[in-house]
């Protein structure tokens, strides 16, 4: 009698076995984000945007645009300006915005000093120089992140 319900549970659980979908090899892709940038500051509507997102220190902030890995985009500037990245895997990210008032897809300096306007995720206060990748980090998980860039003029 014992044995008949040994043998019976053993079939009950080969039963289940079979029932269950079968695993495949292949792993889920994570699950990726989406970041809504929107931009204030802005002291005229001449030129574009230009935006830069990273999650590598080592190409930030001076070498954004030579990261293989970072995304960019340009938008017009003007009022209202925004743009938008998706299917960011989750991870920690900074962000980097010039406004290229004349268009020549450089930032313009005299002694150093920024001409035109710039700004960085989670709005650092610039002193001398630019911020550091800690400081404009900020994390990026599944689902839509929303943030607000404030861009600064010097001169």
């Amino acid at each position: 009698m014992a044995c008949r319900r040994a043998a019976g549970a053993a079939l009950g659980l080969l039963a289940l076995n079979l029932a269950a979908p079968a695993q495949s090899e292949a792993v889920a892709p994570a699950a990726t984000g989406t970041l809504d940038v929107h931009f204030e500051g802005l002291r005229s509507n001449k030129g574009t945007l230009r935006i830069c997102l990273t999650r590598n220190p080592a190409f930030f902030p001076g070498k954004c645009d030579r990261d293989p890995a970072s995304l960019k985009a340009s938008v017009a500037a003007r009022a209202g300006a925004q743009v938008s990245f998706g299917d960011l895997p989750p991870g920690d990210y900074a962000l980097l915005a010039l406004h290229d008032e004349n268009d020549n897809a450089k930032i313009d300096t005299m002694l150093g000093i920024p001409r035109e306007g710039v700004g960085f995720s989670r709005n650092p206060k610039i002193m001398f120089g630019p911020p550091r990748f800690e400081a404009v980090r900020f994390h990026i998980g599944p689902g839509t992140s929303g943030t607000t860039v404030k861009l600064q003029y010097f001169l």
